[in-house]
């Protein structure tokens, strides 16, 4: 042993101090000490006159503290600059209370919203959420960013998209509770997302309805398993009409896409109904026929899908297939969850998330059609679901916009001027 060092035998470990380190020891209080400048939970506890037990509490966000309780601790730990020690909290209770979340471009409508929705779920339950974001999912990226959420000590994983990544890319430890809503992933771990097949189908058979001969479609990314899902799907519901489908123009999930391939379709009078992969390529789609001389919907019908809220405050308002991006959010997180508590949950467990088809001003019967259809109780047609004039009055307004009946479009006026009806037509 060196002059001067004194051996400490503890639990098998040996070790040293020095001379000048038992000096420095002396002056700065008992070894293992906490440093003057932090605040315990004690502290807190004192400072508002509550037990240490109703400082964890609120520091976990436990709900059966009252309120004004609550108030006071969270400002006695703002003024003492506490925080609770997440390490040690994972020691006793064996949960580290944070959720990872896993997605490709947050940038995108579909995933900022389904993103929005995992964020909110976790804080009504006390957990907190540690985001990564992949640009490329197929590479060591993808590897890279779910290791670095396993080394945040994380409770589960929520994996919004992975693009082209699968199970092996991912390379999930065994035993991580996981939910997803990427197509790709389905029947590897338990998903929730919408109904996108049903939506579709909704979408074609509803341009049918209004009398259109078939119906185009602009796709989204290639790489996108929810874009080769919705293509099946119209491609599908066609032929189960009779109708060969008609060559899918490739696109993408924004709005320029949709400009793009609306400049192609302009061109052929053969297209009068397009369904598009989401509304922002519905809407960039629109701009491009609007510029071509096409009306819409006179000439062209558009539906989109998605449901976006400024779907409803364009000119023409269009319409959509809503799906609920908040609802598969929040689904995910529950199905994490209730695996990290201990329910066992199938890999192929898949929460299936109704749609609804959203007629608005985008879609409406081809001029001069001869067929008439009877309208409900709400004003729309019974089969095509476009509203006439007494139907667009009913339609209720964004809350604090005042109601206005919406003028009849053109195609409307001129046949009501020609036969004295009040109704819509089809062929």
């Amino acid at each position: 042993m060196p002059p001067g060092r004194r051996a400490l035998r503890s639990g098998g470990v040996w070790r040293g101090r020095s001379r000048r380190g038992r000096a420095a020891c002396s002056r700065g209080g008992r070894r293992g000490t906490r440093s003057a400048g932090a605040a315990s939970i004690g502290d807190a506890a004192r400072l508002t006159g509550v037990s240490a037990q109703t400082v964890s509490r609120v520091s976990r966000g436990v709900d059966n503290v009252r309120p004004d309780t609550r108030d006071k601790v969270l400002k006695a730990m703002d003024q003492r600059g506490y925080a609770p020690n997440r390490a040690a909290r994972a020691l006793r209770s064996g949960s580290f209370n944070v959720i990872g979340v896993l997605t490709q471009q947050i940038q995108r409508t579909g995933e900022a919203y389904t993103t929005s929705g995992v964020l909110e779920a976790p804080a009504r339950a006390g957990y907190s959420v540690s985001l990564a974001q992949v640009e490329h999912p197929e590479t060591q990226e993808v590897r890279d960013a779910v290791y670095r959420l396993q080394h945040q000590a994380i409770d589960g994983l929520v994996i919004v998209q992975s693009g082209r990544a699968g199970p092996e890319h991912l390379m999930l430890p065994t035993g991580l509770p996981v939910a997803s809503s990427d197509s790709a992933l389905m029947g590897h771990y338990p998903s929730a997302s919408a109904d996108q097949v049903q939506g579709v189908r909704d979408a074609v058979d509803h341009l049918l309805g209004l009398g259109r001969r078939t119906v185009h479609h602009v796709t989204g990314p290639r790489d996108s398993q929810s874009a080769v899902v919705r293509a099946a799907a119209w491609s599908r519901r066609l032929e189960e009409s009779g109708i060969s489908a008609p060559a899918p123009v490739t696109g993408g999930w924004e709005a320029r896409d949709g400009y793009e391939a609306g400049r192609r379709l302009a061109t052929d009078p053969q297209v009068t109904a397009v369904f598009c992969a989401n509304d922002e390529v519905a809407l960039g789609l629109i701009r491009a026929l609007h510029e071509a001389g096409r009306r819409v919907p006179e000439d062209v019908s558009v539906v989109g899908f998605d449901g976006l809220p400024l779907a409803e405050y364009t000119f023409p308002s269009l319409t959509t297939v809503k799906h609920d991006f908040q609802r598969a959010g929040a689904e995910m997180v529950r199905l994490v969850l209730e695996q990290a508590a201990g329910t066992v949950i199938d890999r192929g467990y898949q929460l299936v998330i109704p749609t609804e088809l959203v007629v608005h001003a985008s879609t409406a019967p081809p001029p001069g059609s001869e067929r008439r259809c009877g309208r409900d109780p709400g004003g729309r047609c019974r089969d095509c679901r476009s509203p006439g004039v007494e139907g667009a009055a009913r339609l209720v307004p964004a809350e604090g916009l005042t109601a206005r009946p919406r003028p009849a479009p053109q195609w409307w006026r001129a046949r009501s001027r020609a036969s004295g009806t009040r109704g819509c037509r089809r062929r």
